[in-house]
This record gives structure tokens, sequence and C-alpha cells, in this order.
């Protein structure tokens, strides 16, 4: 009777060796891959836009790196839907302190469901640049992120550059967990679906790079779309560009934010992903190895077998998530290893509730998900 539940689990374990194995390979492959010399880096003018929404942790930090830039010719514009936003008054200081960096755009009322992608349309219209980079509002970055983001643009064949982030150096819970999941798991995936794809088709939304004819070529942005980083990234592939991947590892940390905060976040992002991706979403099962040995113990009875099986997939998941954290720079993620078999368990729960509903709350809004990741605002 219990057989065919013992032939799942096995299964799903053996998918799940092989998807840690994978991750580790890949990953490597990505970081002994040479980037481009600085010989290579253009002096092409840059228009950064970053949509803002509240007041993010760290927020002053975040705006003054874009602002302390080794690069020349480039502008930051940051556009805020409502003028009563938390975060006006230290925008207007910023642009007080760059005032020839610094131009801010408020009141920008929605064009769209997508707020953020509705205000990126009005900043867009001001821009003095044809390179464009898009980034989210709670990013930090280092002095040389212009010229490493924007130097695969060189090349005419290179339409996007995105780039993965990461918290370095979580301090609290919350924060551990969403950092082992970016950097252990979400990065290696990315590696994987561009292995399968013959190519990356998507984007993530912390920074897209673009120059504006492959933009308008993809046919610009959607304005009532969620996941629209990633039907970006789809559209620009589409239109005859390659999207690159940056090594470029972006610095998130999401700081004392609780681990129910996590499960929103991820869940939206989760749900975005199955109404954009479709069935590849349930393939995605095969992730979660180390939480599926549980089961196989109590079936078997704790025979030796499902032991030595158990302890293999838990080496191999360890030893795949040492390498990816050492390989992408991440070393002070080590001390939170320990949590692994709790981020397991997370993703696999975030998975499940993911793989049904159609609800996500994004920045204080309701929101509905339709087919081909349309949104709808659900009134309250």
């Amino acid at each position: 009777m219990l057989l065919p539940f013992l032939f799942v689990c096995l299964i799903l374990i053996a998918g799940s060796i092989v998807f840690y194995l994978a991750c580790a390979v890949l990953t490597w492959q990505f970081a002994a891959t040479p980037v481009p010399s600085a010989n290579a880096f253009s002096t092409s003018g840059v228009s950064i836009l970053v949509p803002v929404c509240g007041l993010d942790a760290d927020a002053w930090e975040n705006w003054t790196s874009l602002c302390q830039q080794d690069y020349s010719d480039y502008e930051v514009l940051f556009g805020v839907v409502d003028p009563t936003d938390p975060a006006v008054p230290l925008l207007k200081q910023l642009a007080e302190t760059y005032p020839d960096r610094v131009r801010l755009f408020i009141g920008l009322k929605p064009r769209g469901v997508n707020h953020k992608d509705s205000t990126l349309t009005y900043l867009l219209e001001e821009i003095r640049h044809d390179w464009i980079i898009f980034i989210d509002s709670d990013i930090q970055v280092s002095p040389d992120y212009i010229r490493t983001v924007t130097a695969p643009l060189t090349d005419p064949t290179v339409g996007m550059v995105t780039c993965a982030f990461v918290g370095h150096d979580p301090q609290f819970l919350g924060a551990a967990l969403a950092s082992l999941g970016r950097c252990c798991d979400f990065i290696p995936s990315a590696l994987i679906a561009r292995t399968m794809d013959g190519g990356l088709r998507f984007a993530v939304g912390a920074t897209i790079a673009m120059r504006k004819e492959a933009l308008l070529a993809a046919g610009g942005l959607h304005l009532n779309r969620i996941g629209s980083d990633y039907n970006l990234g789809k559209r620009t592939a589409q239109a005859g560009y390659r999207v690159e991947l940056s090594h470029y590892l972006l610095e998130s940390d999401t700081g004392r934010e609780s681990i129910s905060q996590v499960f929103q976040r991820e869940l939206r992002w989760a749900r975005t992903i199955r109404f954009n991706r479709g069935n590849i979403y349930y393939t995605m099962i095969f992730c979660y190895g180390v939480v599926f040995c549980v089961p196989l113990l109590l079936l078997t009875g704790g025979q030796p077998w499902a032991v030595a099986l158990t302890l293999i997939t838990i080496a191999t998941r360890l030893i795949q998530a040492i390498v990816t954290m050492r390989l992408l720079n991440c070393p002070k993620l080590l001390r939170w290893v320990w949590l692994l078999p709790l981020r397991d368990l997370l993703s696999l729960l975030i998975w499940a509730f993911g793989a049904f509903g159609s609800k996500v709350r994004w920045r204080g809004r309701q929101l509905r998900i339709e087919g081909d990741g349309l949104i709808q605002a659900i009134e309250t």
C-alpha cells in the first residue's frame, strides 16, 4: 500500500540530487567565465531610472551609492506616485546634495495597474541618454556598478543585461533565509533555465540595463502585468537580442524582515513564475530532496539504505550550497548554512501555495493575477 508513496519519494530525491549537482556545475561554469576587460567599457551616457514607493531600510545609503559612480556621463532619475510618500523628504534632500546628478519627479499618476512600470514610463520620457538602467530602490551598489553592468552592451548583439541580488551578510533570521534562497537556489536555477532555453529569456527587475533601441524593439514596458521584468527579458530575446546575466551581484539586505514577510514576497514571486512559465513551474518539485528524505525515513522505518540515501542527499545539498556561496563571493553566508533544511522546507511550502491561487500582495496593494501574468487591482 505504501509502495507507490515510497517510489514517488525516491524519484523526487533522485531528481533533486541531479538538480543539486547541475546547480554546482553551472555555477562553477558561470564564475569561471571571463568578464569583459576594462578597455571594452564604453563611455556612452547612461540614465538610471529608480521607481520609489515607501522608505526602504538604508534608503539614503542605497541612493547615494547611485550618485557616487566611477562614471562621468550619467544621470539618476527618481519617480514617486504619491506626493505624501515617506520617501519624498529624503529624496528632496538627495536632489539638493547631488543637484548635477539627480532629478526628482513626484506625483506621477498611475497609467496602469503596475505602478512601478507606470512610473518608469514617465521617467523614460525625461531621459537624456540612450543607455538605460532600471534599478529597484532597495539596492545598494559599488562605484564600478555602471561600468560593470553596461560593459556587455558594447556588443551590438546584446540587448539587455540583468543582475541577480543577494544579502551578503544578513544579521537576522528572516534576512538570512531570504539570502540563502537567492544565493543557493535562485541564481543556480536561473543558470539552469539559461542552459535549457539556449540563452537567458528573462530578466531580474533589481537591475536591467538596455539600449533604448532594444527597449523599443521589445515593445517597451507593459503597464498591466506582474513579472514585467521577466516578460521584458523574454520579449527582448524574441526581438533577436541576447540577454546577459552580469557577474555583478547586487547587494540587497532585507534587514529585520520576518519569516512571514519573506514568505509573502516569495509567494508573489512563485505565482508570478507560474503564470509566466506555465507547466515548467511544476518541475520545481525536484528542488527539495532534503525535505522529501523525511517521509522516506518514515515510510521505511529508518532502514539503513534509506538513512544512507538521506545522508547522501544532505551532503550533496550542503556541498552545492557551500560551493555556490564561495563562487558567488558570499562567504559570510556560511555562518547561516545550518538554516538550509528550514530554507528548503520554506521553499517547498512556498512552491505548494504558489501552485494555486491568483492573489498577491505587492507594496501594500492586493492584486489578482490573470492569464499570461496580467493583473487587476482588488478593491479593499
